[in-house]
């Protein structure tokens, strides 16, 4: 109370906002000032350290005397084909919100949906950043979106911008991570862990996972690139080994050069790979070297393909690879089934684990999942089938409704529809004839504030 006996604070009202909410807010901006800075001592910066790697571009990570880097390995077709593959996977899977109740679970609308499924930064897709976030995880170990609030005082999400992991350094403090990134224009913040996804890969050890390139794709990659360029170097050449011209005279320095520089612009190259040679004054030819076929370049080449496609979990017919599948039909479709229960699950369950735990902490009521029934969708007849007894048809107990099997199949849902049919009862499904689909679905709860 001020001398005129009122409450008026001319300091307060002179000041454009809420000022508690500006001392806060500088309380705890002078908070993540003060936190330590992560930093690598020179001495440490060796080769096979991350922040070597850093600073040469990666080419502390040999493989096979190749250099190993993310843009290097996916020059590997195998490489590229797993990366595309997993990624493709996890972007076609819708990723559905919910609502727990007593008696089970109800889908419901949020604003949080279009930034899952569409478009969670204005510069992404939702295809893009899902696909992004496996390229990370399979390559780098750990994929990052920072969570962008609508302000720094309320848990609203605007969005979710994806970072890249080279530009995400983890920092423990307390107890808690806080992420140091660089933004797109330079600039570099400090992120409390609230506001960061990290979806780690695998050995995650509270702070980032193995990095594959390290752990695995170094030499595996390192060997296919180093073959890579054998093969690119033995088509130079025109597809034959090394050997060697054989005279009986003596060649001075010179005439040996040009010799050699002749014969190379007659027969090197592809194009060049079957004109005749014309040996004259005494020379012969000589072959230094073994055969393509003898050196075993076409098999290393193929073992390469089993040993990335072994690394990221990706059946190798799924990349085209099919030397080995000796069937179709059943084995085929269950390598497929596998792929998304043990490598694409692997992902998507890390990633709606730390969805959920971010975005509705502590929560009960509301979560996120992928369906993934999306990729396991077989042929029209063996869904018809499919939904045939799960609805309770002949010998069966039905165990889904219409509606349902028509929310699956992106179809309206029915009034009625909503009732388990017994074979055992007699009932039967009612036709959307006998009861027309309403007009539009009843409108739930937005439950994204929660």
């Amino acid at each position: 109370m001020n001398a005129l006996g009122t409450w008026y604070n001319a300091d307060r009202v002179a000041q454009s906002g809420s000022v508690i909410l500006s001392e806060w807010k500088a309380r705890r901006e002078a908070e993540r000032a003060g936190r330590p800075q992560a930093s690598v001592p020179i001495s440490q910066i060796t080769p096979g350290s991350d922040m070597f790697d850093i600073l040469t571009g990666g080419y502390g990570i040999q493989g096979a005397g190749v250099p190993v880097t993310e843009q290097t390995v996916m020059a590997i077709g195998a490489v590229y084909a797993c990366v595309g593959i997993i990624g493709g996977a996890l972007a076609a899977l819708p990723f559905h919100l919910f609502k727990r109740l007593t008696d089970g679970r109800e889908r419901y609308d949020s604003d949080l949906w279009w930034l899952f499924n569409e478009s969670p930064w204005p510069s992404w897709t939702a295809a893009s950043a899902w696909s992004f976030a496996a390229q990370s995880i399979g390559l780098k170990g750990d994929g990052f979106w920072r969570i962008r609030r609508v302000t720094p005082f309320t848990q609203a999400i605007q969005g979710f911008e994806p970072y890249h992991p080279d530009r995400v350094q983890v920092i423990q403090d307390a107890g808690r991570n806080y992420y140091r990134v660089v933004n797109q224009d330079g600039t570099v913040d400090i992120v409390d862990q609230d506001d960061m996804l990290h979806f780690p890969g695998i050995g995650y050890d509270g702070k980032r996972s193995i990095t594959p390139i390290r752990a695995a794709l170094r030499p595996a990659g390192g060997i296919a690139l180093a073959a890579d360029e054998y093969a690119g170097s033995f088509f130079r050449n025109g597809a034959r080994p090394d050997f060697a011209l054989k005279t009986a005279g003596k060649l001075d320095h010179d005439a040996a050069d040009l010799l050699r520089n002749t014969w190379a612009a007659r027969h090197a190259g592809p194009s060049n790979a079957h004109l005749p040679a014309i040996l004259t004054g005494g020379l012969d030819v000589q072959q230094l070297t073994m055969s393509a076929e003898d050196a075993q370049l076409l098999a290393t080449r193929k073992f390469q393909i089993e040993d990335i496609a072994r690394i990221f979990g990706v059946p190798p017919h799924m990349i085209g690879y099919t030397e080995k599948s000796t069937s179709w039909g059943s084995g085929i479709e269950q390598m497929s089934i596998g792929f998304v229960r043990y490598t694409l699950r692997r992902y998507i369950d890390a990633m709606a684990q730390e969805i959920n735990r971010k975005i509705w902490p502590q929560s009960r009521s509301y979560f996120g999942e992928f369906n993934v029934d999306a990729l396991l969708d077989g042929d029209s007849k063996a869904q018809a089938e499919y939904f045939a007894k799960a609805l309770g048809g002949p010998g069966t107990q039905g165990w889904m409704t219409i509606n349902e099997v028509r929310r699956l199949k992106n179809l309206k849902p029915i009034a009625g529809g909503d009732k388990l049919i017994f074979t055992s009862t007699g009932q039967t499904a009612p036709t959307p004839a006998d009861n027309p689909a309403p007009e539009t679905d009843p409108e739930e709860t937005d439950a994204s504030d929660a």
